[in-house]
């Protein structure tokens, strides 16, 4: 009966003060009251009536006042109006369609970011995803060719897996920006979202593949395709893979950095995007915030409270213990006047 009653709330909460009153009330009586509606007699000595047991109708007559508190406490909780209140949302999403493009070439191993580039990347794009659970995600690696780590899904647990589980070594080396940028726009074209985005980084220049990169980005500006792109790299020089060593090991030395921004710069033209530049890890951050900022997830939540009444079961248990102390007044511990 008194089954679901949490998150209870009250229509009319001035009522519940009034129960104080039934309690101050019920004590006033049986202090000034008592006596009179219980006659007494006087006696120099109890002890005649010791080995006598209280009689059970005596005991029930002590219970009535009980009984009629109980009815108008719970009397008044039912005026009250318990309710118990749900609080729905109905959340609607305009999601955005994103895919991600890491450059995995040998260079990605520089150590200029903590601990390499590639490793800071990957971070970072975890991070990304974790704040956008509204859109679609997914992740292509590129280096002298192209491969889809993770098509384009809402399940961003698989996804994070899948970019932790990226590395140097999986595709051929080289710089195929082309190639990684036309797999983005592969998976991205037959999508419905309205807004759809690449972001594309690289810490290189554009050396291997069949597709020219200018050409990609203009068959992502003709699907509406937006693209971000990144060069990632220290200006001047960082410390770099130039060899292995006979123990398997990298050789690093400081080389270099080379980074084709007029190329990334035209692509992000082309396609309403924008380009940036990551020196560090803290720039990198501060990029994909930038990117996250631009591309906001339309979300409408609409809230609903649904109430229920559940004045019935105390009304029920008032009235039960109304009729149980009308039954025993006037059928159990009836007095004759």
């Amino acid at each position: 009966m008194f089954k679901n009653l949490t998150h209870l709330t009250f229509a009319y909460k001035w009522v519940l003060w009034l129960i104080p009153v039934v309690f101050v009330w019920a004590g006033l009586w049986w202090y000034f009251l008592s006596k009179k509606a219980y006659p007494s007699l006087k006696l120099s000595s109890t002890k005649a009536f010791a080995g006598y047991a209280v009689p059970v109708k005596a005991k029930i007559k002590k219970l009535l006042p009980l009984l009629r508190i109980a009815t108008l406490t719970l009397l008044l909780v039912a005026i009250a109006r318990p309710q118990t209140s749900y609080d729905e949302e109905k959340v609607t999403t305009e999601g955005i369609d994103i895919m991600m493009a890491i450059d995995v070439s040998g260079s990605m191993q520089s150590k200029d970011f903590d601990p390499n580039r590639i490793e800071a990347a990957k971070k970072e794009a975890i991070s990304f995803i974790d704040g956008r659970p509204h859109d679609r995600i997914g992740m292509v690696i590129f280096s002298a060719e192209s491969f889809t780590q993770c098509p384009i899904t809402i399940d961003h647990a698989v996804l994070k897996d899948q970019v932790a589980a990226i590395k140097n070594g999986l595709l051929e080396d080289g710089t195929a920006i082309g190639m990684g940028l036309a797999t983005c726009v592969q998976r991205l074209k037959e999508g419905h979202a309205k807004s759809k985005v690449i972001i594309l980084m690289t810490d290189g220049v554009n050396n291997r593949g069949m597709i020219d990169p200018l050409t990609a980005g203009d068959i992502a500006a003709e699907f509406g395709i937006r693209v971000y792109t990144i060069g990632i790299g220290t200006n001047g020089k960082a410390l770099t893979p130039v060899a292995m060593g006979p123990d398997g090991k990298l050789i690093f030395d400081y080389a270099p950095v080379e980074i084709d921004e007029a190329l990334l710069k035209e692509i992000a033209k082309k396609t309403g995007g924008q380009y940036f530049r990551a020196t560090d890890n803290k720039a990198l951050k501060g990029i994909y915030d930038q990117i996250d900022k631009l591309e906001k997830t339309k979300i409408e939540v609409s809230a609903y409270q649904r109430k229920t009444e559940k004045f019935y079961a105390f009304a029920l248990m008032a009235a039960i213990f109304l009729l149980l102390e009308i039954l025993l007044r006037y059928l159990v511990v009836r007095a004759i006047p």
